[in-house]
C-alpha cells in the first residue's frame, strides 16, 4: 500500500492539493462527489487530521454513521469501507467482484468490523466503489 501523503496538519486539504497529488485519476474523486450529491444529499462530509495515522483523511457521514473514509496517496486515493459482521451475508450475494469478496472475508477484524479498500486508478474501481456505497447505504 502507498502511504498517505496529506502528513501536515497544519495544511488542510484543498481541491487544488488534492488534484496536483493525484492527478490523472482527479477525474475519479470529482465523479464520487458528484456521485454522492446526486444520489445521497443527506451525506455530509469532513476532512480531519487523525494523529494516530498521522494523516488527513475524508471522511462521508450519513447522520453520525460513517460511510467511507479516503486517503490520498500518490497518484489517486484509497477509499475504504467498513463493515460489521452482519454485512456478510450482504457482501457475499452482491454483484462485487470476487477479489473483494475474498478481501473482505480475509480482513483482520477490528471490534467486529472489516474493511474493504481499493485504490481508484480506474472506470471499474470507481463502479466498485458506488457499489460497495450503495451495500453501506442501505445496511443499518
Amino acid at each position: 500500500m502507498e502511504p498517505i501523503v496529506l502528513t501536515d496538519p497544519n495544511v488542510q486539504p484543498t481541491e487544488e492539493l488534492i488534484f496536483s497529488i493525484i492527478g490523472e485519476n482527479s477525474v475519479y474523486w470529482e465523479q464520487l462527489i458528484e456521485y454522492v450529491y446526486e444520489n445521497h444529499f443527506d451525506i455530509t462530509e469532513e476532512w480531519r487530521f487523525y494523529n494516530d495515522g498521522k494523516s488527513w483523511l475524508y471522511r462521508a457521514l450519513r447522520k453520525k454513521k460513517t460511510l467511507y473514509w479516503a486517503g490520498i496517496i500518490k497518484d489517486t486515493f484509497r477509499i475504504s469501507f467498513w463493515f460489521g459482521d452482519k454485512a456478510e451475508p450482504v457482501i457475499e450475494a452482491s454483484i462485487l467482484p470476487e477479489n473483494m469478496k475474498e478481501q473482505f472475508r480475509n480482513a483482520k477484524r477490528y471490534a467486529h468490523s472489516r474493511a474493504v479498500s481499493i485504490e481508484v486508478r480506474s472506470p471499474e474501481d470507481f463502479e466498485n466503489v458506488v457499489k460497495l456505497l450503495e451495500l453501506k447505504v442501505k445496511l443499518k
